[in-house]
């Protein structure tokens, strides 16, 4: 095999599937709500299509259960969310979440966010990137694992159209400082506020039950906004 045969080397995934538990509602939301607001991966991505109207879009990376997701989405009527998360019942319960608050601006991925990003979304597009509290591999060994990578970030920022903003948060302070890091060496991205300073937590993201039980107990959480060139 000569060099031009080499295979491309397997990329280092984020995320471990994990298959966890689902509730009965959730594994139901997925069977009758997934038609109204699933996204099939193998299929081209139509943001017009997909929303039956054009605003700005909005891209959460890895929702989690989507309470957040889906009450950034009841407040800001006038965009457009499209949530990417693996794992199942998350995605159940975000559904739950928008039938309940009558939501029509939501739309989700139960796939790889990096393959989606890279395959489905045009260059220059996104009004924003959102990226809360993603596993923070804490220890050494797996610290290659993390999501907010200098590869990720490029890719991100091409996504991003002039003016779009890439807003991360994570509670673990060396992962912070690791983002803040790669952040400010991206050369399309520029800090919100000040050079090689976080952000205060914005009033469009919500207070989580999680981040605000670690608040309560001391835990500090660091948000990060940068903004396309």
């Amino acid at each position: 095999m000569n060099a031009r045969e080499q295979p491309a080397p397997r990329r280092i995934r984020s995320f471990v599937r994990r298959q966890g538990r689902i509730t009965r509602a959730q594994d139901a939301a997925l069977d009758k709500l997934w038609p109204l607001y699933g996204l099939d991966p193998e299929r081209p991505f139509d943001p017009q299509r997909a929303f039956a109207r054009d605003a700005p879009l909005i891209i959460e990376i890895g929702f989690g259960n989507g309470e957040s997701l889906a009450a950034m989405a009841a407040a800001a009527p006038e965009k457009n969310f499209l949530g990417i998360e693996v794992h199942r019942p998350g995605v159940g319960h975000l559904l739950l979440k928008v039938q309940d608050l009558g939501l029509s601006n939501v739309r989700t991925y139960c796939a790889d966010a990096v393959e989606i990003l890279q395959h489905k979304i045009p260059d220059l597009s996104l009004a924003g990137i959102q990226v809360f509290f993603p596993d923070p591999w804490q220890k050494k060994r797996h610290q290659k694992r993390r999501l907010i990578a200098p590869e990720f970030v490029r890719l991100a920022a091409r996504k991003l159209r002039c003016g779009g903003t890439f807003h991360a948060a994570t509670d673990w302070e060396d992962y912070a400082r690791q983002m803040l890091e790669v952040l400010e060496a991206c050369a399309e991205l520029s800090n919100a506020v000040e050079k090689n300073s976080f952000s205060e937590r914005p009033d469009y993201r919500p207070l989580t039950k999680f981040e605000a039980r670690g608040q309560n107990l001391g835990h500090q959480v660091w948000d990060l906004v940068f903004v396309r060139n």
